[in-house]
């Protein structure tokens, strides 16, 4: 929504402040995703000897994140945030975080000890993510 000033011209668009939390978890999302994504990219061949998960999972994963990253990114910087995709966002997210619990616990990638406690800890960083886009959604 746009206000007329009276010299003529419009004062750019204004959110209505229940969108912030929902704002900010999309772009903090993003940038972490993002970042995850480009590490597992162009560190994976360091990453296999410290996680134990070969370079052959890592870089579609990356590959993923990443563009994952920047539709989520685009999400939080719309002019407003859509509803049915902060839901998606979010559903994903625990989806996520369900299927990084899941290999952590099973071992089905056969990660080390530091693979494991970077599985749960990407789950837990990830679920807050999901949390607080809940939480926006809510706002909304």
């Amino acid at each position: 929504m746009t206000t007329a000033h009276l010299d003529g011209t419009r004062a750019p668009a204004r959110t209505t402040g229940s969108d912030g939390l929902a704002r900010l978890a999309l772009k903090l999302d993003g940038v972490v995703t993002g970042l995850n994504g480009l590490a597992y990219l162009a560190l994976a061949t360091v990453l296999d000897s410290w996680f134990g998960i070969a370079t052959s999972v890592q870089y579609p994963v990356g590959a993923f994140l990443l563009l994952f990253a920047l539709g989520v990114l685009a999400a939080g910087t719309r002019r407003r945030i859509s509803r049915p995709a902060l839901t998606a966002i979010a559903t994903a997210n625990l989806f996520w975080v369900a299927l990084s619990l899941t290999v952590a616990v099973s071992g089905t990638l056969t990660p080390t000890g530091i693979g494991t406690a970077w599985l749960v800890l990407q789950a837990l960083t990830v679920g807050g993510f999901a949390g607080l886009q809940l939480l926006g959604l809510k706002r909304l």
